[in-house]
């Protein structure tokens, strides 16, 4: 073979090798480095960019996007010696290629070391309890240190998250216990609660109740005592309008005498002294009411009318006491004041009355 022939197509494959080293193509948010004879050149950016071949040198492609890097759980001792396990994840993003580059070795170990040393800081100065339930408190002071810290280094700390926190299993233990005490403590508070609410409500209700019962009543009072007002009223005047004489008052006061012996409670009735009044009033207006013929006058004798009027005083005195003894209690029958049987007794002034005519 032609040593110039092989010679030309040397130089032909060395001119498309240095062509193709000369050519960079980045893509979008990726940057590359550049060292000429060994010293930073220049950055490339994304698309198409041409080096000298065989003088400078491009380092790898840097990702200029959102990264997140998840960390293995660390054991971190709180400030009442209890050692718990933390995960974290981070959020960050490369700002600066060159910084990120020469700056620091390696960066994404440096972020992790420094995520645990600031984290221990951190859980250090919280108990149990605080640590737990101070999640965005430890997220913002994590962010804030490494923010700080790596600034320098070209990076931005867009976010920390804490993604897990696991106490020993015996504290998991006596913390299940104390939230189930919790739990009962608080349904036994809102059990109280209700209960108290309900005894309030129905001492309302019956307040109102009774108030209402007591105004209803109260007006039922008034109006029946109006209506008995009004009832006795209207009697009154009816009665003085008539203008009733004693001897009617008198029959009607005997009418009564049987009502007064029929109670069950009572083991002995008292005859008034009015009655014998009443008696000889009735005895008078049946006397002048009632006026005698002149056959009776000349047939019956003086003191036959007399007689006769003693004898129905006398029957309606019989049927009162009858009416009375009917009406004896097991303790014994009814007695009539001073031990008095007799009707003719019961009414000396008619027995007298009698005798005199």
């Amino acid at each position: 073979m032609d040593p110039l022939l092989l010679v030309g197509l040397f130089v032909i494959l060395f001119a498309v090798f240095t062509v193709l080293k000369a050519v960079r193509i980045v893509p979008q948010a990726r940057a590359r480095n550049v060292e000429r004879l060994g010293r930073y050149n220049r950055t490339l950016k994304p698309g198409l960019n041409f080096v000298i071949p065989y003088i400078d040198r491009v380092y790898p492609m840097i990702d200029l996007r959102e990264q997140v890097v998840t960390f293995r759980p660390q054991p971190v001792i709180t400030e009442d010696n209890l050692v718990v396990e933390i995960d974290n994840v981070l959020y960050f993003q490369v700002t600066d290629p060159r910084a990120a580059a020469y700056e620091i070795a390696n960066y994404l170990q440096a972020i992790e070391q420094l995520t645990v040393t600031t984290m221990r800081n951190v859980i250090g100065a919280m108990d149990l309890e605080k640590t737990l339930t101070s999640r965005d408190s430890i997220n913002s002071q994590l962010r804030g240190v490494l923010d700080e810290a790596t600034g320098k280094w070209g990076i931005r700390v867009n976010r920390v998250e804490v993604k897990a926190i696991d106490p020993p299993k015996t504290i998991k233990d006596a913390m299940e216990k104390q939230m189930r005490a919790e739990r009962d403590k608080r349904a036994a508070i809102l059990n109280a609660e209700g209960q108290r609410q309900s005894q309030i409500l129905t001492a309302e209700g019956d307040k109102q109740s009774s108030i209402l019962r007591a105004e209803g009543q109260r007006t039922a009072a008034i109006l029946q005592a109006e209506g008995q007002s009004r009832a006795i009223d209207q009697v009154f005047q009816a009665v003085h309008r008539n203008d009733p004489d004693p001897q009617l008052l008198a029959y009607q006061y005997l009418q009564m005498l049987p009502q007064l012996a029929a109670s069950p409670g009572n083991t002995f009735w008292v005859i008034p002294s009015e009655v014998t009044s009443a008696l000889q009033g009735v005895s008078k207006a049946f006397t002048e009411a009632l006026p005698r013929s002149a056959a009776t006058r000349d047939e019956m004798p003086e003191n036959s009318a007399a007689d006769e009027e003693v004898a129905r005083a006398s029957e309606a005195a019989a049927e009162a006491v009858a009416d009375a003894q009917d009406h004896d209690s097991p303790n014994g029958p009814r007695q009539l004041t001073q031990g008095v049987q007799d009707p003719s007794e019961a009414f000396p002034d008619l027995e007298k009355e009698h005798q005199e005519r």
